[in-house]
């Protein structure tokens, strides 16, 4: 049986160079980043006070008390899957994780659309990041100054667009320097945000028990039985929202390159950041449902005008005169998410142009922050213009777009699990241990994520699907995340044409069998 080479052995680009010393064969800076780094690079990139804020409310809105139940629920199956990327990264340490994964286990085309999945879904969620930040921003200038008009700017678009991309462009300056000043930052700002998340759960749990919430709504056990929702359409919906809260762990598989231990820390930190996520996820949502009921009026979590940004709603009546804590909070966990997110496209992009997947172009390293340049930059741009974009299509944007982000996660994440399973077939009978961490386990939460998808996909074709936008009849979710797909597939054909090497097995050949696994790429 085949494995990867050891580190200490120079491996060859594709061009037959060997990279320098304390360079991945890309040419990424080496052994920047150890397991606790790793960790809260990962909770950054979760941005659990925004991801809370943005996805609790239509989450509450689609299933009710039952969103503990559907949080662990949609946790199963991401543990599952994590378990894949984590063997898959053991065997093949490479930055296109999805991407590379998925060629190496099936072919060229599925691998070029799991890692266009993989970049749209973070191209989604960084527009969707620098929305919410600017949102804070301005509801944080409006409680400093104490000028409640100010909170209103976001809504002007003149104003709007031009805050978002300047957000965009300064959390692309602080990536492109690379990993060592990011995880700095995010000691500091993951720090900040899970206190102040710490202190509103108590500090709702503390007014619901003397009598002064606003819907005080007992805690019961129901709340944790999936068993309760009984429509499938509802249950697939309300997964693929909580699929979204948790989405984001594998922009640390996509450091591996940089990494103190590149086969081991990237796997251990993605599932001690789920751990940490899921404890928070269920805390909080307690909170908020015992605090504020779901119901659809006044400061009820189910109301559709509280559905944005739930704490923007009800931080106030909770934290009281701190209240601007919650702001500051969501501002950092925003703006510090939208620039580690910018990570995972970036690795991604720039091994696909390594393998020739995409332009070699993007395949450039910055020769002073040994980061990916021209992919950081391509990153930036394509989150620019899709949040543009969708902003000046939908007013509900911010909604579609976490909606049509649950079927990009669930599209790439299946894949990648159920490439785990083939890439591991003729192992999966060595033992007990390969045969549910390789097989059963990836396999299962593939499979669930899959037809997540699939579920979702349909539902969405409704009008009334999300926040009820639609475009000829269609609604906007199914557009924005069909629509998207349907656009890499434009472009894998377009790239065939320009740059048949990749798509001919030539820069990157599949795995065939246990012994021809030659093409990892590894650090000295």
């Amino acid at each position: 049986m085949s494995t990867s080479p050891p580190l200490s052995t120079p491996s060859s680009t594709p061009s037959g160079k060997t990279p320098e010393r304390g360079r991945s064969a890309k040419g990424l800076a080496t052994g920047q980043i150890g397991i606790i780094g790793a960790t809260v690079i990962g909770v950054s990139c979760i941005a659990p006070a925004y991801t809370l804020t943005s996805g609790l409310g239509p989450t509450i809105s689609t299933v009710g008390t039952q969103v503990p139940a559907i949080l662990l629920v949609g946790f199963i199956p991401m543990l599952l899957v994590a378990f894949g990327y984590r063997e898959l990264n053991n065997r093949v340490p490479d930055s296109g994780t999805s991407f590379t994964w998925s060629v190496k286990a099936f072919n060229p085309w599925i691998g070029w659309m799991n890692g266009w999945g993989l970049i749209a879904a973070t191209v989604i969620v960084l527009s969707n990041l620098a929305a919410v930040a600017v949102d804070f921003f301005y509801i944080l200038l409006s409680q400093v100054l104490g000028n409640p008009d100010i909170a209103l700017w976001t809504q002007n678009l003149w104003i709007n667009i031009p805050t978002t991309l300047v957000f965009t462009a300064i959390a692309a300056w602080v990536a492109y320097r690379g990993l060592d000043t990011t995880q700095k930052l995010q000691y500091l700002l993951v720090t900040f945000q899970v206190l102040v998340l710490g202190a509103f759960v108590v500090a709702a749990l503390v007014q619901t028990n003397n009598g002064q919430a606003f819907d005080a709504t007992p805690v019961s056990l129901d709340w944790f039985n999936p068993l309760e929702i009984t429509d499938f359409s509802v249950f697939a919906a309300g997964i693929s929202l909580s699929i979204f809260m948790f989405w984001g762990w594998d922009a640390v598989l996509t450091m591996n390159e940089e990494t103190r231990n590149p086969e081991k820390t990237p796997g251990r930190a993605a599932t001690l950041t789920i751990l940490i996520i899921i404890t928070l996820y269920i805390l909080v949502t307690i909170g908020v449902i015992a605090w504020a009921g779901i119901g659809d009026q006044g400061l009820g979590a189910g109301n559709p005008e509280n559905q944005e940004s739930i704490f923007a709603v009800l931080s106030g009546p909770v934290l009281g005169p701190v209240a601007i804590l919650m702001s500051i909070a969501i501002l950092a966990s925003s703006f510090a998410s939208l620039q580690t997110t910018m990570i995972s496209p970036s690795r991604t992009i720039l091994a696909m142009g390594y393998y020739k997947a995409f332009p070699p172009a993007f395949s450039k390293i910055s020769p002073r922050f040994r980061t990916p340049s021209v992919a950081t930059i391509a990153s930036a741009v394509g989150t620019a213009g899709f949040y543009t974009i969708t902003r000046l299509i939908s007013e509900n944007a911010l909604w579609d777009t976490i909606t049509a982000l649950g079927l990009m996660i669930c599209f790439y994440y299946g894949i990648t699990a159920m490439a785990c399973v083939w890439f591991f077939r003729k192992e999966l009978t060595g033992s007990v241990r390969d045969f549910l961490f390789r097989g059963l386990f990836p396999g299962i939460g593939g499979v669930v994520l899959l037809v997540m998808f699939f579920q979702t996909a349909v539902d969405s074709i409704d009008p009334s699907y999300g926040s009820g936008t639609s475009l000829g009849g269609i609604g906007m979710v199914f557009i924005l995340g069909m629509g998207v797909l349907l656009l890499g597939v434009v472009l894998m054909i377009w790239t065939r044409i320009k740059h048949p090497a990749f798509f001919a097995g030539e820069t990157l050949p599949k795995t065939t069998s246990l012994t021809d696994d030659t093409t990892t790429i590894t650090t000295i």
